[in-house]
């Protein structure tokens, strides 16, 4: 029933609008069909209630997504060692986004602590962050 009277508003509406518009514009037979079928459409686009924002649930607690030897995407709920490359390829997303959309922190890791402290004792293995001696 609310349907029913929701429509006969609807047409009533338009009726007045379009018969407004009529009376201060000069409108050909052939534009009013076209004229009353948009502002139906209007009226009907303005009455329809916004979507529901769904708000996006993450795979684990983000507390319990990092782990020495992983860290857990929770967009999809894999195991990674780097997170920064799958966000990437899979989801098109930057750390940054990532991070704003799961309200995480800014120093939230994107690599597995165990796998950043191996690439790192390479590195001072081989030399890098020294001061290079001069010959």
């Amino acid at each position: 029933m609310a349907s029913v009277n929701s429509d006969l508003a609807i047409v009533e509406l338009t009726a007045q609008i379009v018969s407004a518009y009529v009376s201060s514009n000069e409108v050909s037979g052939e534009a009013l069909p076209d004229l009353i079928c948009k502002v139906r459409e209007t009226l009907v686009s303005i009455e329809k209630p916004e979507p529901e924002v769904v708000k996006a649930t993450p795979a684990v607690p983000p507390k319990k997504s990092i782990f020495p030897d992983y860290i857990i995407c929770l967009e999809d709920g894999k195991k990674l060692k780097l997170l920064r490359r799958h966000l990437k390829a899979t989801y098109d997303m930057t750390p940054e986004q990532y991070r704003e959309r799961w309200g995480l922190p800014s120093d939230y890791p994107m690599v597995a602590p165990n796998y950043a402290n191996h690439r790192s004792s390479l590195a001072r293995k081989i030399g890098l962050g020294q001061r290079r001696e001069e010959a």
